[in-house]
Order: C-alpha cells, then structure tokens, then sequence
C-alpha cells in the first residue's frame, strides 16, 4: 500500500515538473532578460532621485525609452532621409575598417529576423555524407554565381542550445526543403532535436532546392 502511495506520488510529482519546470523557465528568462536590459537603459538614474537623495529607478523606463527611440528613428528614416542621404552613409560607413564589417553583419543578422527579406524561413535538409547523414539548417542564399559558385547555396546550420551556428556552401542537389515552418525548424535544431516536430507530423521531404 505505501509503496503503491509513493509510485502515484513520484508519478504526480514528474507530471508536475514536466508543467511547471519549462513555463517557470521561460518567465524567469524573459524576466531576467527584461529587468537586464531595464537597468542598464534607465535614464531616471542620472538624473531624478528619491526623497533621500539616491537615485530614483523607476521600473519599465528604461525599455519604454528604448522602444520610443527605435519608433521615432524609424520613423525619421522612413519620412525625413531620402534615398541619397542613406547612400551617402552607406559609403561613409562603409570606408571605416572594422566598424563597417561589424554594422554590415549585424545589420544582416537583423534584417533577417525582423526585415523585409527574412533569411531564417526556408528550412532545409542537407545530406551531409553518403551514409544516410542528414542536418537541419536554413537556406540563406540561392544564387552563388556572382563569386563564380553556379549551382551552389548558402545553407546555416544553428548550433544546439547555442546562439551559433555554422555557415556552409553546398551544393544545390544536396539540398531538399521540409514540410515545417521556419520557426519549428529553428526550434528543433536549437532544443538538440526534442522540440519543434508534433508527434502528428512528420519531416517529410517536398522537394530538392533550386
């Protein structure tokens, strides 16, 4: 009897982990993350204090002036800076050694998250070897002629619980697209496999890369 009590409990009690462990996780990330980034950006601590003349923080300041700036600056450059003035600064930037290589690569890494052209949705499949090898990765740039690559692509592979990741050129016949989404894909490379594909659904292969 008290046996059978303790396997219902342990029972209950990994039912339980398995609820509150990830939703408990990813709120304490995401508090972390904002209370962070809040701290480090809050300009009240420069120049407002308190009754007992220390610095007054007041929570929430710091990402709200972050999300302002970003909005006016957006909107600056969308009404106000005309197509010349951004050349312009294109070419000056792009004439400063180091800082160009840094701003043109995020800028890049940016753009294909939040911009227009988003590079990160075409998930692929790539065979890596002659012995049934295979890696999840996004198809990045499909066209290589210009440096003289014909019938070749950009494929990055994500690194498992990392931010990294792997750029490679292959071969465009190695290359086959998958039956998920992008951010499903992402999910599965990232989490080592355990997430991103519904027991319902399967990787089925559609068609080989152009």
């Amino acid at each position: 009897m008290l046996r059978k009590f303790f396997q219902k409990f342990f029972y209950y009690l990994i039912k339980g982990t398995l609820v509150v462990v990830p939703v408990a996780g990813a709120v304490f990330v995401i508090i972390w993350l904002v209370a962070t980034l809040d701290g480090a950006l809050n300009i009240t601590e420069h120049f407002l204090e308190d009754e007992t003349g220390h610095p007054l923080y007041i929570p929430g300041i710091g990402i709200l002036s972050v999300i302002l700036l970003l909005a006016l600056v957006g909107l600056i450059f969308t009404t106000l800076v005309t197509a010349p003035i951004r050349s312009w600064m294109t070419r000056t930037i792009n004439k400063i050694p180091l800082f160009n290589t840094l701003y043109s690569s995020i800028k890049d890494f940016t753009e294909a998250f939040v911009g227009d052209a988003k590079k990160f949705n075409e998930p692929v499949l790539v065979e890596v070897n002659n012995f049934g090898l295979k890696k999840v990765g996004f198809l990045t740039q499909k066209d290589l002629s210009s440096i003289g690559l014909p019938g070749e692509v950009v494929v990055y592979f994500p690194f498992s619980y990392s931010v990294a990741g792997q750029v490679s050129i292959i071969s465009a016949d190695k290359v086959h697209k998958l039956n998920m989404s992008g951010t499903d894909a992402m999910k599965l490379a990232v989490s080592g496999g355990v997430s991103g594909v519904e027991p319902s659904k399967k990787s089925n292969v559609l068609e080989q890369g152009k």
